[in-house]
This record gives C-alpha cells, sequence and structure tokens, in this order.
C-alpha cells in the first residue's frame, strides 16, 4: 500500500526516468547494458573509489578497535556526515548515536508505532538524500498491522531521547511476519530509496508481483513508486526474493543483494529490474528458465546474509549463523575469485556492515537477538580495515 505524499519534482522525474533506463544484465538500472543510474551517491555512505581492475583473489581483514559495546539488538547502522554513528535497536525500537571516537552512545528516542516479535521490530535506517537540510532519518520497523518505512526529523539541540520527532508514514502495506520482514533501507546512487523486504513466511508472495512482500522495492523519497521502475506504477523493482536484508552499489553504481535461503543455499545476487530471482521454485543456482541466478552462494551454516558492503571491487557480506565477514571480489557482475571467509567465530552473529572511508568498514554484531551464544558476549560495533 503507498501512503501518497507531494508529486515528484518533475526536474526529479526526469533525471530518474533517464538514469534508470541504463541497467547491465544483473546490475541496477535499465535493459541497455550500461549499468549506469545516475552521478550522484548516497548520503552517509563512503564515495568508492573507482577501481580500474579486478581486485586480487585473496583479502585481509584486521579488527582495528572496539567502537561501541552493551548495544542491544542493534540492526541498522547509518554514518552521519561530519562524525557519528546512527544505530537502531530492533526489539527497544530506539535509535542511538555513537560517537565513533568516545564510544559513548547516546539515545535520541523512541520511535512510536514499533512492535517487535521474533525477527520484526525496528530494522534498517538510513539518512534522507537531503540531511544537511531537512534533517530526516528514515526507517523500516514492523508495526501491529505490517512492515512500513517512516521518516523522521532528527533535532539534536533537543534533550537526549526527545530528538527524533514523529514518525511520518511514506509507506506502508509490506507483509508481516514472526520471521522474513526484510528491512534493509538505502538511498542508491540516483537518489531513490530502495528496500529490501521478505515474504513473512508466506511463500507465494514472492511470485505475486501485486505484493510487495519478497522484492526489491524502489521508491521516491515521498514513497511512490520510482520513475523508469519496471512495472508500470508499481514499487517493485525486482521479485523472486525469500528474505533481502543486504543492499550495496559498486563504483559503476549497478546494485547488489544478499538474502537468506531456506535449508540450502544462500545468495548473493546482482540485481536487474523487473528479473525474477526464483524463490519459491528455486533457491540458488537453478535450471529454471526464466530465473536469475545468483552471482554466489552458500549453505545455510556457513552465512545466513545480512548487511553487505562495497569497497574497491569487493563486497563484503555480514554472515549471522555463520559468524563470519565473507568477502566476494568482482568483476563487474561476477564472482572473480571464490569467496573468502575471515572472522569466523571471532565476534559471533553479524549483521550489518557499512563502509567507513577508504579501506575500512563499521561492522556490527548480532549476538542479543535471541538466537545469538552468550559465549560471543554483548554486541559492539567494529571498526575494520580491509582490501
Amino acid at each position: 500500500m503507498i501512503v501518497r505524499r507531494r508529486a515528484v519534482p518533475a526536474v526529479l522525474a526526469a533525471t530518474a526516468l533517464l538514469l534508470t533506463a541504463g541497467c547491465s544484465s544483473g546490475g541496477e538500472g535499465g535493459p541497455d547494458g550500461s549499468g549506469r543510474t545516475g552521478t550522484g551517491k548516497a548520503p552517509g555512505a563512503s564515495a568508492p573509489r573507482a577501481t580500474a581492475s579486478v581486485p586480487p583473489a585473496k583479502g585481509s581483514v584486521r579488527v582495528l578497535r572496539t567502537v561501541a559495546e552493551g548495544l542491544r539488538t542493534p540492526w541498522g547502522l547509518a554514518p552521519l556526515p561530519g562524525g557519528g554513528l546512527l544505530v537502531s535497536s530492533r526489539d527497544e525500537g530506539t535509535i542511538s548515536r555513537i560517537d565513533e571516537k568516545t564510544g559513548r552512545t547516546t539515545e535520541l528516542g523512541t520511535v512510536s508505532g514499533v512492535s517487535p516479535a521474533g525477527e520484526g521490530g525496528l530494522l534498517g535506517i538510513a539518512l534522507s538524500p537531503d540531511f544537511a537540510s531537512d534533517r530526516m532519518v528514515y526507517a523500516y520497523f514492523t508495526s501491529a498491522s505490517d512492515n512500513r518505512i517512516v521518516r523522521m526529523r532528527y533535532d539534536e539541540r533537543r534533550p537526549a531521547g526527545e530528538q527524533l520527532g514523529a514518525p511520518d508514514t511514506v509507506f506502508k502495506g509490506i507483509p508481516k511476519g514472526f520471521v522474513h520482514n526484510g528491512g534493509r533501507i538505502a538511498f542508491g546512487p540516483d537518489g531513490m530509496l530502495y528496500a529490501g523486504t521478505g515474504e513473512s513466511g508466506r511463500e507465494g508472495l514472492s511470485q505475486d508481483r501485486t505484493s510487495p512482500g519478497g522484492k526489491i522495492l524502489r521508491l521516491t523519497p515521498e514513497g511512490e513508486p520510482a520513475p523508469g521502475n519496471p512495472f508500470p506504477d508499481s514499487p517493485v523493482y525486482s521479485y523472486g526474493h525469500r528474505n533481502v536484508q543486504g543492499l550495496a552499489w559498486d563504483d559503476r553504481q549497478r546494485l547488489f543483494a544478499a538474502e537468506f535461503g531456506q535449508d540450502t543455499w544462500d545468495e548473493l545476487n546482482a540485481i536487474r529490474p523487473g528479473d525474477n530471482y526464483g524463490w519459491p521454485e528455486a533457491e540458488g543456482k537453478s535450471s529454471g528458465a526464466g530465473f536469475h541466478d545468483p552471482l554466489a552462494q552458500w549453505r545455510t551454516d556457513e552465512a545466513s546474509p545480512s548487511g553487505i558492503a562495497y569497497v574497491d571491487g569487493v563486497i563484503w557480506m555480514a554472515g549471522l549463523r555463520g559468524k563470519r565477514l565473507w568477502r566476494v571480489p568482482l568483476n563487474g557482475t561476477s564472482a572473480s575469485a571464490a569467496p573468502q571467509a575471515f572472522l569466523t567465530g571471532d565476534h559471533g552473529r553479524l549483521r550489518t556492515v557499512v563502509p567507513a572511508g577508504g579501506d575500512r568498514l563499521w561492522l556490527v554484531t548480532s549476538n542479543t537477538d535471541g538466537r545469538g551464544d552468550p559465549k560471543d558476549g554483548d554486541d559492539r560495533v567494529l571498526e575494520v580495515r580491509v582490501r
């Protein structure tokens, strides 16, 4: 269900139509093979550095420090321009700000309407493309009736705990369940809002293009179907997904997504608008006609992927059940070498990974989500160096 807001400005609409007209096979954008969607960059994310060649087959990871600890069910992470990290708590329904230099954590406020249960609650967060002027924070959460996307004004001049304005719903009606709520949101290089959703345990929704469940959605910042989407007047960008929780763009503005499989294969996919990624007819690579195969797949006990990030030709993928960070070097929209695992079991379940500038990542653990092992400790944000 779409909550109507103001019309998209004509210039933005025309620009988006031009941007989404170009897309490579397995890439973000349109069908002409260019893979290009625009010249902007997502707010709060590090500007990708152009990669002139395929990255090395093998890489390395080094944990530099613990940025903050003692977090409760952290889920989404959004770096602020000028410093600071916003982190959402799935079960507490709060957003807090972490000083990445001192580790001090300050609660901004509680997001009203969040109804946590199972895998649902306050999930992904993202900053408005115009955050410098509008101070809007977007959030994906589970309510009493659905999953939805809202936006709130962040006013750091107000007292701690009262810095979030009332949520304004921009999109609602995403199916909710005890499991498979999706939840990752991100603004793409084209300035549009992308959301990874789950099928809430109802497999048939993934192939139903009239349902927002089991999809990647592409919306304007006001929650309208974005201009240039593959299906007329629809927010659906790609379908046939089971539970999408990772979204990232490469330096040619091609979209990649991670999703949970069922019992056999988890997936990393290169996303092409309008393509069918197979669920529930296919899990992992398949011979089924009309399905877009993943560029990499893992046994579910090795991955159960959530967040992903792109740095210098490599997708980094956080694993929950797998308790590891996967490195997938790319050649275009294909893996150029076998995925490589790091930090296996060192920090427990890994939920979110976000570029931190240069060769660094912010990495969020998820040991207090009800499925973690107490021996893995509390939840924290780590700074890691990668190559």
